[in-house]
């Protein structure tokens, strides 16, 4: 499995859509709308796209994503 960071996973917990094919959709919609002074979150999205390309939806679904608050 890939290994998501912090940052990644706090993104995936935003946009998890219960399955990796509708968390991908949503990620992708939401980076059709980021301007140029989104550069830092559209290389976060694509980073987390990559790394959700190379997972399967089992390991998708084994995910723990819940935001955590205390890093």
């Amino acid at each position: 499995m890939s290994n998501l960071t912090f940052e990644e996973i706090n993104l995936l917990c935003i946009y998890d859509g219960g399955s990796r094919q509708k968390t991908v959709a949503a990620l992708k919609e939401m980076r059709g709308v980021l301007t140029d002074e989104d550069q830092a979150l559209r290389e976060l999205t694509d980073s987390a796209l990559e790394k959700l390309g190379s997972m399967t939806e089992d390991e998708y679904s084994k995910l723990e994503l819940y935001p955590d608050f205390d890093e």
